[in-house]
């Protein structure tokens, strides 16, 4: 039996750290802190500043940031998730069509339209809702990018 793979999902962005800020909060994961790793990289020359950003107080990878699961393991030194991961980065062209692969956010029982109104509030929008009666019941909404996800 082969062991299971290690992967993280990456998102195309315009803003990296602002899309990390929304998703970190909708999910309840933790931004990834990767200043320690910088601030090496920045002293051995490895890295040039123009590389680097500052978002909340600490220093960043310019149009990269990561969030992780906080239960998750990670690595103290470089901050980088071991688990449940997603990746944002920061790409030159916009956002034109439907994403081809898309998140589905798990609300509590009964707890959905509790979790869209929580998520709206962070810079969410509503696109549809979708009722398929015993199939199932879920909004489809946008990040503040305009990246799809589902709520059900």
């Amino acid at each position: 039996m082969t062991a299971p793979l290690h992967w993280k999902l990456v998102i195309d962005t315009t803003d990296a750290q602002t899309l990390a800020d929304f998703w970190a909060a909708a999910l309840g994961y933790e931004v990834e802190d990767q200043s320690r790793l910088i601030a090496q990289l920045l002293s051995s020359g490895d890295l040039p500043e123009a590389a680097v950003t500052e978002h909340d107080g600490r220093r960043a990878f310019r149009g990269l940031a990561a969030v992780r699961h906080p239960e998750d393991p990670y690595d103290a030194f470089t901050g980088i998730g071991a688990g449940r991961r997603l990746l944002f980065q920061d790409v030159p062209e916009p956002k034109t069509v439907k994403n081809r692969l898309h998140i589905d956010v798990h609300a509590e029982p009964d707890g959905r339209d509790d979790l869209v109104a929580r998520l709206e509030t962070l810079g969410a929008t509503r696109l549809r809702e979708v009722n398929q009666g015993p199939a199932g019941h879920w909004w489809v909404m946008l990040d503040p990018e305009g990246n799809e996800f589902c709520v059900a």
